[in-house]
């Protein structure tokens, strides 16, 4: 058995690709050494499934928010509810929020407000934010260097896969970029030099299962104990053991998620 422990800091265990075998993906992930799940709610509308979940398992953990996709479907989310929803002992996060332009630009500016939302929310609670972004690095640079410059809040980049720009500044904000399975596809060499780039001590891995499985599941669902294997990839790139990688990117999890720590 995998003696080395490590965090998928972002997954959808809500999902109903998950729903009836919820107990054995847990256990493959502890299998796996995974040992510390973070379980993301992108609509308040589901959050008590989420809620359920992280209270089930000793080792879920949550966040809630509304994912850009839902921005323009979902009532805007104030601050203070968000701050309200986050009083519960296993919420560690606020999000995921963000900009999506890939497949929802027509929302773009109610995917704004929604963004500047959470910020808020992230400085009312003191915990981190959780960012997508896609095909938005222009206005993800503004928003956020506007935001962190009018007061500052502990933000992860989840996902990694935009541009130079985007992480420089959020490296330059103290900010937080997370490896996903995509760090391990053979045409992302590009994201892999970023990520390479990057202090080690600034880096997370996740799968944000079900998608974006990691070789040799690619393709098919992904899901916590695949962690593991992304971590194994990253690992190797960065020119470090999967001990190593592990120990550090679950200290870094422990730092920005103090919450669960």
């Amino acid at each position: 058995m995998n003696r080395a422990r490590i965090v998928d800091s972002h997954c959808h265990l809500d999902f109903d690709t998950f729903e009836s075998e919820l107990d054995a993906i847990v256990e493959r992930a502890t299998a796996a050494g995974v040992h510390r799940i973070l379980t993301i709610c992108t609509k308040f509308r589901n959050l008590k499934k989420t809620v359920e979940i992280a209270e089930k398992f000793e080792q879920v953990w949550f966040a809630a928010g509304t994912h850009p996709h839902y921005a323009a479907k979902e009532p805007l989310a104030t601050p203070e509810f968000i701050a309200e929803v986050a009083m519960h002992p296993k919420m560690i996060g606020i999000g995921e929020t963000g900009l999506d332009y890939h497949y929802t630009k027509e929302s773009a500016r109610r995917q704004m407000k929604s963004l500047e939302s959470h910020i808020e929310a992230s400085r009312l609670t003191g915990l981190p934010l959780i960012v997508h972004s896609r095909s938005a690095d222009d206005d993800m640079c503004e928003v956020l260097g506007r935001e962190f410059a009018l007061r500052p809040f502990s933000c992860v980049m989840h996902c990694y896969s935009s541009g130079k720009r985007l992480a420089e500044l959020a490296l330059e904000n103290g900010f937080y970029l997370s490896m996903s399975g995509i760090a391990t596809f053979r045409n992302a060499s590009e994201i892999r030099e970023i990520l390479s780039s990057a202090p080690i001590d600034k880096i997370l891995v996740e799968t944000d299962a079900p998608y974006l499985a990691p070789p040799p599941h690619r393709g098919k669902r992904n899901e916590p104990a695949y962690a593991a294997i992304t971590a194994r990839h990253c690992a190797e790139f960065l020119g470090i053991s999967y001990c190593e990688f592990a120990e550090i990117t679950t200290a870094n999890f422990n730092r920005l998620f103090s919450k669960a720590a």
